[in-house]
């Protein structure tokens, strides 16, 4: 009896469509967030030349989550994800010390954007597993995150091999944007 009742409900309660873009600088570790989260298991993946885009269901949203490169060729191409994002994923690898101020430079730069100004912004700390990973305040003081005004943002540390803390973020995401 509870799951007929169960079935007729989740009929009746219609998900709620999301679209999510996922950046971050080249080897981040962006696709295999994407894949753990879609697929539950960690694939092989090559350098993302373009985009992969998948259809992620989580609690009572499904979000259309772009995946789109990182290498420096195609980062001039964001832009043209920005139309209708509800919420950013930014992906960074929390042991590339020498690139952490150009990770924050190309978020900063995204978040001038006109279409980007009402996004949510969460950050996934990727990488934490590694011995010379920076912590959540360390990688927030370096990115910048501080001096972002009248925007919601988060960072999630997470190891997306492992699969630890991207449902954590995916909860905050979910929270900021059910509120909207």
């Amino acid at each position: 009896m509870g799951i007929f009742f169960s079935s007729v409900l989740s009929r009746l309660i219609k998900k709620k469509q999301m679209r999510l873009l996922m950046v971050g600088l080249d080897a981040a570790g962006k696709t295999t967030v994407l894949y753990k989260l879609k697929l539950g298991e960690v694939v092989t993946t090559i350098p993302t030349i373009g985009f992969n885009v998948e259809t992620v269901d989580y609690k009572n949203i499904s979000f259309t989550v772009w995946d789109v490169g990182g290498q420096t060729t195609i980062r001039g191409l964001w832009r043209h994800y920005y139309q209708n994002t509800e919420g950013l994923i930014f992906v960074v690898d929390s042991s590339d010390r020498d690139r952490i101020e150009m990770a924050a430079e190309e978020l900063n730069m995204m978040l001038q954007e006109d279409e980007m100004r009402d996004v949510v912004v969460l950050v996934l700390a990727n990488k934490q597993d590694l011995p010379k990973a920076m912590p959540v305040h360390e990688l927030t003081d370096r990115l910048g995150l501080h001096a972002l005004k009248n925007r919601q943002w988060y960072v999630q540390p997470t190891c997306a091999v492992l699969g630890s803390g991207l449902y954590e973020g995916l909860d905050w995401l979910s929270d900021q944007l059910s509120k909207r």
